[in-house]
Parts: C-alpha cells; structure tokens; sequence
C-alpha cells in the first residue's frame, strides 16, 4: 500500500473517523481548521503517537508538528526524509 494511502486508513483508524473513507481525504487538504477534516490539537497528540508507534519517528521539536501535520503530503513527505 502506498504510504498515503496507508497514512490515511491510519488517521481513519486512530481518530475513529468511521464516516469517512481514504478517498475523501486529499493528499493535499489541510487536515486541521475549518477547510479540512477539522481536527484538533487533540488529534495532533495522536498524530505524534501514530509516527511513534508505526514509523519509529519521534518529533523533537513540538512546534514542528503543524507544518508536518499540514496534509497527508507534508506528513508522507516527514515521514519518508526521516525513515
């Protein structure tokens, strides 16, 4: 599986968002705020917990986390410079 593909059933998964599906998440969308799927600084802990657990990523610098979490772009982007 693709990683955003894969990246997008985790989100679905880890946030029990069981209304959606990977296809109405966009690579590109924002993922926090009002234009996208609207999720918080809540999510954001799981966000960090999921890169953790899944990827062996740890973020060192917290004030990093909205621009890696931005998209699922930016967070496939973070992931694969940091494998």
């Amino acid at each position: 599986m693709e990683l955003k593909e894969q990246l997008k059933a985790q989100i679905i998964e880890q946030l029990n968002l069981e209304d959606l599906t990977t296809a109405d998440i966009k690579n590109d969308a924002p993922l926090f705020g009002d234009e996208g799927l609207g999720l918080d600084s809540i999510d954001a802990l799981e966000f960090i917990v999921l890169l953790d657990s899944e990827y062996s990523i740890k973020i060192d610098d917290p004030s990093l986390a909205r621009e890696i979490f931005y998209s699922i772009d930016s967070m496939a982007d973070f992931i694969e410079s940091n494998k």
